[in-house]
């Protein structure tokens, strides 16, 4: 059922994408008057077609992209025939060079504006939960890479790239994890310390989603909800009950309490509690996995704001363009060899395990705004057979004044596709090598 609902969340996203970007190039070639003879989602074979006028609009069985076959124009499908006959007056190839352009950059254009209304329509919606950089007055936990790094269990980070910090997320914002020359600013037992971000940064995360959060906030909790028959239960642990000593160890933040039970894992305890004022000592049988069987809950305060629409139009826009940022300092980093590629590239595997195997309309649309975002940087990329391939060319003739000839762009077409087809047959090999490896 989990992968159900992965693979369902992925076809419904790039359907929703893959469909209006296709419609963009439609809508820009009827309004030309070019003829469109197919407007297809997802590829043959042919699950649904219908002809209405000069256009049959068509449902694929493979839903990892689509297409528009504008007459005149050389295109993936590689119908060449038509072209050796007379331009048409309908044909995508007699219209003038502008009108060709604002054909090809329909799609991503269409793109980018659905990212940035679904960013907004977020932002209206769902406002912004943070944890204040206030709360985070306990320090940080430092993971693995957060120790490699230089970050310390008990640090509190007061600054990102000189610029006092606000929320605790924005830790690991694209700027820090992609930007040449960051660094935080610490205090460490009352000393400022200044620790530099290394540029593979992002390519150290990148193995493993839990390993993005290489700093957490230390973490004071109460117990909450018990599982029934679980170690917890039989011990006698009650909801609201305050953990203050495991054997030995004094417990004040959650993390602590982690380690303490992972070092007794498949053994006894002593657990002292604190309950409506009262001490209590309570024994318990530590699971193998060194867990008790209770919910915690965190005892720090999140913030909400909710913005107007005049507050999230300039937000959500800022938020849709920050992804195009992003992947431009990410494709920097790895031409830089900062960067791995194969692990910062991404199949529809990859993809689907982004959306996750649960499902909330909120993470449903962030994911689709942000792919939306990379489906228009990706396109604009001066690649034959991607729109910026077309328009590369396109602008190459309006400043010239000289159209390449059919059997060049025929050429250069085939080359794009081996290189496009090529790039998937990497991203899907990459995505099952992450996987079994």
């Amino acid at each position: 059922m989990d992968i159900v609902v992965m693979v369902g969340q992925l076809i419904l996203g790039l359907t929703i994408l893959v469909g209006l970007h296709e419609l963009g190039h439609m809508l820009a070639a009827k309004w030309f008057g070019m003829r469109v003879e197919k407007y297809a989602i997802g590829f043959p074979p042919k699950v649904f077609g219908k002809k209405i006028g000069e256009t049959e609009y068509m449902l694929g069985l493979i839903p990892l992209g689509g297409f528009v076959k504008i007459s005149g124009m050389v295109d993936e499908s590689m119908d060449t025939e038509a072209l050796k006959e007379e331009p048409k007056p309908w044909e995508f190839r007699s219209k003038p060079a502008w009108q060709r352009l604002i054909v090809m950059m329909g799609g991503i254009i269409v793109n980018v504006i659905t990212g940035i209304v679904i960013y907004i329509a977020l932002t209206y919606n769902y406002g912004e939960s943070y944890l204040p950089a206030n709360e985070a007055k306990y320090g940080v936990v430092a993971n693995e890479i957060g120790k490699e790094i230089g970050f310390q269990t008990g640090d509190k980070i007061v600054a990102v790239n000189g610029k006092e910090l606000q929320r605790f997320e924005d830790v690991y914002s694209m700027d820090m994890l992609l930007g040449r020359n960051a660094y935080y600013t610490v205090d460490r037992n009352g000393q400022r310390v200044d620790i530099k971000v290394p540029a593979n940064l992002m390519d150290r995360v990148s193995d493993n989603k839990e390993r993005m959060f290489f700093v957490q906030p230390r973490v004071p909790f109460k117990v909450g909800q018990v599982m029934a028959g679980s170690p917890a239960a039989k011990a006698g642990l009650q909801e609201g009950d305050f953990i203050t000593r495991i054997n030995n160890n004094e417990i004040k933040f959650f993390n602590e309490l982690q380690q303490a039970l992972h070092a007794n894992a498949g053994k006894p305890v002593a657990i002292m509690v604190e309950r409506a004022g009262k001490p209590f000592k309570l024994q318990a049988q530590v699971t193998e996995e060194g867990t008790l069987g209770f919910m915690q809950v965190p005892l720090l305060q999140y913030a909400t704001r909710d913005y107007s629409i005049g507050e999230a139009i300039p937000l959500g826009t800022e938020q849709a363009f920050g992804v195009i940022t992003a992947n431009l300092k990410g494709f920097g980093k790895i031409f830089r060899g900062e960067v791995s590629a194969s692990k910062s590239l991404s199949g529809p595997i990859g993809i689907a395990q982004i959306f996750g195997d649960t499902f909330s309309w909120y993470k449903f649309w962030s994911i689709t705004a942000m792919l939306s975002m990379v489906l228009a940087f990706m396109n604009f990329l001066p690649i034959p057979a991607l729109d910026g391939g077309h328009v590369v060319f396109l602008t190459y003739e309006m400043i010239s004044g000289r159209k390449p000839s059919d059997n060049f762009l025929e050429n250069a077409q085939k080359v794009g596709m081996v290189l496009l087809l090529g790039l998937m047959a990497f991203a899907i090999f990459n995505d099952v090598f992450k996987i079994i490896f």
